[in-house]
């Protein structure tokens, strides 16, 4: 089911973007369409794709009673933990702004604020995610944004996922609309009758989602392009073979395009390991989905060493990276590109994905190069604060004028040399 190959023989297999043009033209047009009509727009396209017809967007408040019956209280419980595992996580990245006084009297600052409106989708159809609820939300919450906005796409009746709702409610955000889809992002960028505009859109959704987030990505700001996700794992001979292929298995599961790759120089845990797999696939309720991502995405590649292993992973720069190795702390510092790094054996990426308080929201399809995990930065913006007095002026605007003549802006070096001649400093 999974290849088995050398090193010298393996080649990533990642999804083109320029696969999606007949998609990314539906996009458009509906992104025109919620533009120009709005509300009505987006109910068209919500009877249209999920099925109902919604006088109101908003969550009734019945739905939330009624969630916290059908949820277990083990569920409940676990949330909570999380919720809290998470905010305290996220909480140790706030930072202050800083003010930095200069020679003569010059003070240069940055000032750090919080985003005013977020909107989050979750979302919803197949599979509900209440991880997702609390992985874009809290970094926004604990970055002081005062104005959160959740879509999430409802099912034919108009209900939305017990656990996305009590997650929902657990967090206290309030304004929240059953939208989703392209139709959805669309709404939160331009805005409509019933939904304000926002200033930023975050959260992972379908391929109509994401061309969805990047067509509007200008208007207002996106965390990222979310790719179908990903995990590899860096194991020698003593790791566990059916350890694993269940954590493979765990992503592989999200998706036929999601990819799962093995380094190991054991051939003896490459045998075992893929024997695993099969064994494992069989047992699970998306086996069929996880059967075509092994199938088509997956990879065991044996390498000469656990060097080549690592060089190998910095070049996939995957999403999630386990490290099952001896000592494997030691290798941590050898690894330069992947979202998440998982070390040993009971470090299973689910861990991060639900539980320990890191954000699950990563860099896909080898983005890791050059971003990062979503984190309280992104609810945040930056200004930079300069106070110049009188005397730095005097001392420093012929250099001023002389860059700016260097530049041809000649404008630019005369609002310098106004002040200049007023100043009796002129030539």
């Amino acid at each position: 089911m999974i290849r088995i190959v050398q090193s010298d023989e393996f080649t990533l297999k990642r999804e083109e973007q320029d696969l999606h043009a007949k998609e990314r033209e539906i996009v458009i047009d509906m992104i025109k369409q919620v533009r120009q009509h709005g509300d009505e727009a987006v109910r068209a396209f919500t009877r249209r794709f999920d099925g109902i017809d919604l006088h109101d967007f908003r969550v009734p408040f019945e739905q939330y009673e009624a969630a916290y019956q059908q949820v277990s209280p083990l569920f409940l419980e676990a949330l909570r933990d999380a919720i809290r595992n998470i905010r305290k996580y996220h909480e140790g990245q706030l930072r202050p702004s800083t003010l930095t006084p200069m020679a003569d009297g010059v003070l240069l600052g940055q000032l750090i604020r919080p985003l005013k409106r977020v909107g989050v989708y979750v979302p919803g159809g197949t599979a509900a995610y209440p991880s997702s609820v609390l992985m874009n939300v809290i970094p926004a919450q604990v970055a002081g944004v005062k104005e959160i906005v959740l879509v999430t796409p409802p099912d034919r009746e108009g209900n939305i996922s017990p656990g996305v709702l009590v997650a929902i409610h657990e967090l206290g955000v309030k304004e929240v609309y059953r939208i989703g889809g392209a139709q959805a992002i669309a709404a939160l960028a331009y805005g409509t009758e019933t939904i304000r505009a926002v200033d930023k859109i975050v959260g992972p959704g379908n391929i109509y989602v994401a061309l969805a987030k990047q067509a509007v990505f200008g208007k207002v700001g996106i965390e990222s392009m979310a790719g179908p996700s990903d995990i590899l794992v860096i194991a020698d001979d003593s790791a566990d073979p059916e350890y694993v292929a269940a954590d493979l298995l765990s992503q592989a599961e999200h998706g036929e395009l999601s990819q799962a790759i093995l380094l190991t120089p054991s051939r003896t845990l490459a045998e075992q390991v893929a024997a695993q797999i099969v064994h494992q696939v069989a047992k699970l309720p998306r086996r069929a989905i996880a059967e075509a991502a092994i199938r088509n995405m997956g990879a065991i590649v044996v390498t000469k060493d656990l060097q080549e292993a690592v060089a190998i992973a910095n070049r996939v720069a995957p999403e999630h990276l386990e490290l099952l190795v001896r000592d494997a702390e030691e290798y941590i510092s050898q690894i330069e590109n992947a979202g998440a790094i998982f070390v040993g054996a009971y470090s299973s990426e689910p861990v991060g994905d639900y539980f320990c308080g890191t954000n699950h929201v990563l860099p896909t399809e080898g983005t890791a190069r050059f971003s990062s995990p979503l984190n309280v930065d992104d609810f945040l913006k930056k200004q930079s604060l300069i106070r110049y007095s009188k005397e730095a002026l005097m001392k420093n605007g012929r250099k001023i004028i002389e860059m700016a003549q260097v530049e041809g802006l000649e404008a630019h070096a005369n609002a310098i040399r106004i002040r200049l001649e007023k100043e009796g400093k002129g030539e």
